[in-house]
Formats: C-alpha cells, structure tokens, sequence
C-alpha cells in the first residue's frame, strides 16, 4: 500500500515537530523545511525519524558528546512523539540514523546558520556591545581533530610531527562571533593546509556595515582588508611586527595615517596587479602595555609586548587611540568562543564523532549551531535579570539544556509566559521579527514557538 505523503514542505508549524524545545525556539521549523526544500532533501512521506528532526538531530548531537546516537535520537524524537500525541517510536538502529544524515548532508545546516544565528545583542539593553553605534565583533581561526579515517585524512589532511605525523588528522576552522554575548554569526571548515582567508570569505555575507570587526595578525594581508572593508564594516585589526607602514600623517593623538597594499606575491595570486586602487589607506596605533613581557628566550625575558593595530576609522576626533586600543583587547572573547567550543560543549571529547568528510562538516555546523542555542538561552537570562551575559556561566547553561531537552514535551505550544521557561526579551522580538522578514509570508505565523 503506498504510503500517505507528508506535508513537510511549506507552511508545517513548529508545533508540529517540536513543540517549544529550544532547538526550535532559536530554529524555527519553517527555515528548517527552507533549507530542505531548497537542496531537494526534505522528506516526501510519513517517516518515523523525518527530514526536520534529523536536522534537529544533528544540532542535538553536539549537545550530548558523551551519548550514543541511539540516545541523542531518543531525546530529540520525545518531543516529536508528544506533538503527535503519540506513543514514543521504538528506537532506530545507528544504521538508519547515518543513512538519514547522509542524505541530509550539511548544506541545510549551514544554510540554517546564514539565516537563524543573527546578532543578539540590543544596544539599548547591552551598550558594551557596541562601540560609537557599531556592534564589536572579532573574527579567528582554530583547528578541531577529527577520527582518523582515510576519507577524513584525504579531506582535511593530518599535520606533521616530531616523528613524523600527528596521530589525528585535523581541519581549520573560521568563526565570526559578536563579542559582548559570543554568539556566533557565521563558522566554516576546511582543510587543514588550505587557505585561512578562503574560508574566512564565506563568512563575510554575516558581515553589515554597522560593524567594527577585530581580527589578529593572520588576517592583516591587503586584499583581506579590501574584501572586508566592500562589506561596509569598519576593521581594527593587529599588523605584523614585520608589515611595512609609513608615516603619512602624524595625527595629533599620536596615531598616523599610512597606507597597505598587497605584496608582489599577493598581487599575482588574487591578481589584483591591474586593480586602479591596490593600496588602502589606514591609521596606525602604537603601544605598549606596561610590565606586560614579550616572553622568555635564552633564559631571559624579552622587552614590553608591542602592538602595533590599523583601523579603517581614520578621523581620531571620532576614534581616539587610546579607546581604540583598549577596544582592541575585546578580541580576546572569540578566543572563549572557542574554549567554549572545544572544551565545554565537548565535555573534553579529543576528536569530532563523525566517520566521513561529508558528515564531519555536518557535525561542525550542527555543533556551532548548538553553541549559538545555548548562547541564546544564556543571553535571554542576562536580558531578564539585568545582567551582562559574561556574568553567567556557559557551562551552567550547558547543563540546563541537557536535563531540560529530554523533557521539551511537557510544555505544550500554547504555554503562556508563566509557565514557559524562555520569555522573549526585547532583543529576541527583533530577531525573530529579522527572521520573519525573510521569510515567506506563509510561513510568517511560525516564526515564534
């Protein structure tokens, strides 16, 4: 007998899957069902485990390292079993589970970070996110372990060692995270000997031009500044000890105007040899910061660290130096960005879980979608209670989703503020407004759980 073909396309209600998990409160199922549809991998029929709560799944599966995939697939699937009014599906085997993500693959998740992982932070609310009106983010790169399988090996490549090779292949990865609340709005993956900035230009459709974006020494070259600076955001970023800069101008607060441009090498790479204007005009910060060392050589202690910074904002009525470069050291919370990344929401897991290439770039988007739910969870308690979101604990709020997920369909969809635990702050309505103005107007209804 055919089967009865499922409405899971446009117009399914979050209510539908879900009920008011967090996962779908941050993901609404009307952009899961989007990202599906527009790669032709959203389920046709009735299934026990259907396309949206493999993506749900996948997210899920960062949030619980240390279980089996059977179980991970348990916690998600009560919610759907309750939404249903149903008795819970009997459990699937780890086959079907892997046949399942296959088939999903990984670009709906990362179309579903483009779209969901937004700014959270409301200027009004949360003035430290913001500097003279832009919002301060800070772009790094870091580099994640992965299985040693030969599909993996010859995807992302293993580094070398003292003995010759490292004993897990590994892969780089790239993120863009608001500083004041870590959130990410945009990370990707890629091998490990490739080109830092290739990955780095897929995250520059998250850049707008109401940003100030911080960014360290590896990502000073010209033709970063150029693409960077065409999004409209304003830059600070820290140059090379060794970059040539010349002084122009002195400015009257001790900063100078100089200019960059590619190197000759550079030009020939990205030819911008024949480019009208190959230079960029920059202010250069100098300083030092007292009784801080270079580090130790030979047994003695180097000079005071320098730092040397240059900034597309030129005019320092505007932008003094002294602001600009305390500014500068807000740089350091996309570093715990990646703690929380690699140490918290791993539990201390060594590698990523995944077996294949296809499916370890699932898992990666999956798992900075998971960070951005719980940073979104913890920015929705600093907004109630007045706080910063540094002053809460990550981890804390880690382990509240984790007892609180299993248990998502004991609320049901129509829960009034009382009894629901997440009640949208201000900055949340814009966000979830943002996400509606993308979306169809079908579809414009299920923004909200």
């Amino acid at each position: 007998m055919a089967r009865t073909k499922a409405e899971l396309g446009e117009g399914a209600r979050l209510a539908d899957y879900l009920s008011v998990s967090l996962l779908a409160r941050v993901f609404p199922a009307a952009r899961v069902h989007e990202a599906l549809n527009a790669h032709g991998c959203n389920s046709q029929r009735i299934r026990r485990f259907p396309a949206v709560a493999g993506v749900y799944y996948a997210i899920a599966l960062s949030l619980y390292p240390q279980a089996s995939y059977e179980a991970v697939f348990s916690a998600v699937t009560e919610g759907l079993a309750w939404a249903a009014r149903a008795v819970p599906p009997a459990p699937v085997a780890k086959s079907s589970i892997s046949e399942l993500r296959s088939r999903i693959g990984s670009d709906p998740l990362r179309d579903l970070m483009r779209t969901c992982c937004l700014p959270l932070a409301d200027q009004a609310a949360l003035p430290q996110a913001f500097y003279k009106g832009m919002r301060v983010v800070a772009i790094d790169g870091s580099r994640i372990e992965l299985a040693d399988e030969a599909d993996i090996v010859q995807t992302f490549g293993r580094p070398g060692s003292r003995t010759g090779t490292a004993g897990y292949p590994q892969a780089q990865c790239v993120a863009l995270a608001e500083c004041a609340t870590h959130a990410i709005l945009g990370a990707e993956i890629g091998p490990y000997r490739g080109d830092e900035w290739e990955l780095c230009q897929f995250l520059l459709g998250a850049m707008e031009p109401d940003m100030l974006c911080l960014a360290d020494r590896g990502f000073s070259g010209a033709a970063q500044w150029q693409q960077m600076r065409a999004t409209g955001a304003h830059l600070l970023w820290r140059a090379r000890d060794n970059r040539l800069l010349p002084v122009h101008q002195m400015l009257a607060d001790g900063s100078y105007l100089s200019q960059i441009e590619p190197t000759k090498q550079a030009k020939r790479r990205v030819q911008l040899s024949d480019a009208p204007e190959a230079a960029s005009v920059v202010r250069v910060i100098e300083y030092q910061l007292p009784g801080v060392k270079q580090g130790v050589q030979d047994g003695s202690q180097q000079g005071p660290q320098h730092y040397r910074l240059i900034t597309s904002l030129l005019d320092p009525q505007q932008a003094g130096a002294l602001e600009l470069a305390a500014l500068y050291h807000q740089r350091w919370h996309i570093e715990a960005v990646f703690d929380e990344l690699k140490t918290h929401l791993r539990e201390g897991r060594r590698v990523l879980r995944s077996k294949t290439a296809a499916l370890v770039r699932q898992e990666f988007y999956g798992w900075a979608l998971a960070h951005y739910a719980v940073r979104w969870l913890l920015h929705q308690g600093a907004a109630r209670s007045g706080q910063a979101d540094e002053d809460l604990s990550f981890t804390a709020h880690i382990q509240l989703l984790r007892r609180e997920q299993p248990r998502c369909g004991a609320f049901p969809p129509s829960a009034t503020p009382k009894t629901s635990a997440l009640v949208a702050s201000g900055t949340e309505r814009k966000r979830q407004a943002a996400l509606r103005a993308h979306a169809p107007s079908q579809h414009a209804a299920h923004g909200q759980a």
